[in-house]
């Protein structure tokens, strides 16, 4: 019988059946990145990419055994986890967190790289969030990503490089363009704006994980994970080519919501493309897969 090919990947994925990791794949795939997605069911996820059928609350012994034949990846990207409108108990959050962080380290994968959130921060305000202001959610979703994330202190004393990535709006998984099957009502503030967020393509968000999952260095405890530069949703929306009108804002609505990710532009190069409405619109339409 013919030897097993060895193959070493940069990346084994867990959640990759969520939307994101839907939207990654599709990237990926493209691009020919050689990474593993873990799957629960015996259905397969993205045609082109290994996969690997292992829940990670059930231990680490699928991944140990992967690993033992082919290596081991040069990275863990948790996506795992409950998600708003999922029906899931967003409190499984942290377990699932603690479940592939355990085996990670069973496994000798020593950087992983935990998918956390902008809710972290709480609401928006004028000035961009950034890594050193302090983690105050006011939703359950931002309560129970900022748990993963203390989570992963432990994890970091037993000797795992843990970057949890505080994700902005990826196009194609954020509200505004899964709405993109009718009429959209964008808010209108006073100044006559709609609102303002830190977007990411999921081509750009693909190729900046691949970067940080191969980066030489030790990376950050936490790392914002956007576009450089802000963009309107009146303008995505456009790009989008979806039916949108203006409504009047509600005093709860948020004007601007944007993440400063300096420290991500120092770690990975961005080409100014990539942060326009154009781009992400683009992207979001090359990575979408039936849902």
């Amino acid at each position: 019988m013919q030897a097993e090919q060895r193959r070493q990947h940069d990346l084994v994925v867990t959640g990759a059946s969520g939307r994101v990791g839907r939207l990654l794949a599709a990237g990926w795939a493209r691009s020919g990145v050689p990474v593993l997605l873990q799957r629960r069911g015996d259905a397969a996820l993205t045609q082109g990419l290994d996969e690997l059928r292992w829940s990670p609350l059930e231990g680490a012994a699928p991944l140990i055994d992967r690993v033992q034949r082919h290596g081991a990846p040069r990275a863990m990207l948790v996506l795992a986890g409950a998600t708003p409108g999922t029906g899931r108990d967003l409190s499984l959050n942290r377990p699932l967190t603690e479940a592939c962080l355990a085996a990670a380290l069973a496994a000798g994968i020593g950087r992983v790289l935990v998918a956390s959130s902008s809710a972290v921060y709480g609401g928006g305000r004028a000035q961009p969030w950034g890594e050193g202001d302090p983690a105050q959610p006011t939703t359950p979703y931002g309560e129970a990503k900022a748990a993963a994330e203390a989570a992963c202190t432990l994890w970091r004393a037993r000797g795992l490089e843990v970057c949890c990535l505080r994700i902005g709006n990826v196009a194609g998984a954020d509200a505004l363009l899964l709405r993109a099957g009718g009429p959209l009502a964008i808010d209108r503030f006073a100044d006559g704006g709609g609102p303002v967020r830190s977007y990411i393509g999921p081509c750009s968000l693909a190729r900046v994980l691949r970067a940080l999952a191969c980066a030489p260095g030790p990376l950050p405890e936490t790392l914002n994970i956007a576009a450089p530069v802000p963009v309107a949703m009146t303008d995505l929306a456009s790009a989008a080519g979806l039916d949108w009108r203006w409504q009047p804002a509600p005093p709860s609505a948020v004007a601007r919501f944007t993440l400063d990710c300096r420290a991500l532009a120092a770690l990975v190069s961005f080409d100014d493309a990539e942060s326009t409405a154009a781009t992400i619109a683009a992207q979001w339409k090359d990575c979408r897969t039936p849902t």
